[in-house]
């Protein structure tokens, strides 16, 4: 008797025990998953491509007339002072002197030269009265600031158009000194070519009188326009030469700026003097920069992958002091953040949470352990976070990559959770 029933319940066991396996199989299990937190602090929306430094102001010494170039001894590196360093020596072919083409030519080029002259002045007056209402109305933005009637981006925006228009002024004042360089350069190049006061040219430009040619070799002497350094060298050995020709290439290397190339879609977004952080340019310390200009027309260029793009050039002006990037020279690589928006006090989640819900965006918020499901309204968004406009609230823990398992109300077991202020 005692047999069969010890039986009985050995069968009703394994029986409950099937069956709680059974209910066990279709119980939710904890999901393991990583956790974030809602925080806030500053957030910064950026454009990021390569780019290149560049001489803000380079100079290319051609020749004004046709001859025999000597010998030119400068070497890339080496310094020049405006109007006294000697850049290249020529002898001037004598039939183009006799020329009356080229005599016509040279007195186009005086004229050309007096209204580029014309046009730098005004330029420069018009720069040099925006240099000082931008001075002014930073002094002005300081006293307030200093009674707390102004913000500090006000103040900041204030310190950069000072900044940019006082190197807008300088150079404008370089444009004149060129400008008239250039001039005297034309007119000293009139004299070589005119007849003397005693011939008159004739028709194919011979003096119709008797004319012994002159033996001696008369040389025509080109100086420096602007301080700095030769940056270029494209002619070195003696040699015939036309006029234009290219000889040597000047520029300050310590008035640079750079030259970065983004995608149209992104240069439609960058606002007027958006700053600029520069990376990877081989110091220790980042360098900050101010978008000048973003370039009206854009050009075509083939990426690695071999899709065609259009991308745009943005001209950047460097803001840090020379001292700070002495190592620094022309058409060196750089890496530049341009920030299109950024705020300093800001509510934002972990974009790898965000994840889309029909139109609208959500996440996962985790409340006494389990996962809850929140429809979220998101704003400025980088790479790494988002501003969350509304759904949330700071200090939510929410699940970071959150896998196709985990549902609306699934426990959750807590992988790795970063706590601190910033993601």
């Amino acid at each position: 008797m005692f047999l069969r029933w010890f039986k009985r319940l050995l069968g009703w066991g394994v029986a409950l025990g099937v069956v709680g396996a059974i209910v066990y199989g279709f119980l939710p299990k904890p999901v393991g998953a990583d956790l974030d937190r809602v925080v806030r602090g500053p957030l910064q929306v950026t454009v990021s491509e390569d780019g290149k430094t560049r001489v803000k102001h380079r100079y290319s010494i051609s020749s004004p007339l046709a001859g025999q170039l000597l010998r030119v001894e400068l070497e890339p590196g080496d310094r020049v002072e405006a109007l006294k360093t000697l850049v290249a020596r020529l002898e001037p072919d004598l039939p183009q002197v006799l020329d009356a083409r080229v005599v016509a030519q040279a007195e186009a080029k005086v004229r050309m030269s007096e209204l580029t002259l014309q046009k730098a002045a005004l330029t420069e007056q018009t720069a040099q009265k925006a240099m000082l209402n931008a001075h002014s109305h930073l002094v002005r933005t300081q006293h307030l600031k200093e009674r707390n009637a102004s913000a500090q981006e006000l103040l900041e925006v204030a310190e950069l158009e000072d900044v940019q228009r006082k190197e807008e002024y300088a150079a404008s004042k370089l444009a004149v000194d060129i400008a008239r360089f250039e001039l005297d350069w034309a007119k000293l190049a009139l004299l070589e070519v005119q007849p003397k006061e005693d011939e008159q040219l004739g028709p194919t430009g011979v003096s119709p009188g008797e004319r012994k040619p002159s033996t001696a070799k008369r040389t025509f002497d080109i100086f420096a326009p602007i301080s700095g350094r030769v940056l270029r060298r494209f002619k070195e050995s003696a040699t015939p030469i036309t006029p234009g020709t290219a000889i040597i290439e000047v520029g300050d290397p310590k008035r640079l700026e750079l030259e970065v190339d983004v995608l149209s879609s992104d240069a439609v977004q960058i606002p007027p003097q958006a700053k600029v952080i520069i990376q990877a340019w081989g110091g220790e310390q980042p360098l900050h920069g101010i978008v000048r200009l973003v370039e009206p027309a854009a050009f075509t260029k083939v990426s690695a992958l071999g899709v065609e793009e259009q991308r745009v050039y943005v001209i950047v002006d460097l803001i840090d002091p020379f001292e700070n990037r002495e190592t620094l020279g022309d058409g060196y690589r750089i890496e530049a953040q341009i920030i299109l928006w950024e705020g300093r006090d800001v509510l934002k989640v972990p974009t790898s949470a965000l994840f889309r819900k029909g139109p609208d965006w959500a996440v996962f918020r985790v409340i006494n352990g389990k996962a809850q499901l929140h429809l979220v309204e998101i704003g400025h968004r980088n790479g790494l976070e988002a501003e969350v406009l509304k759904g949330l609230n700071e200090n939510d823990t929410v699940v970071i990559h959150p896998s196709d398992m985990i549902k609306e109300g699934a426990e959750i077991v807590v992988r790795t959770q970063n706590t601190g202020p910033a993601h």
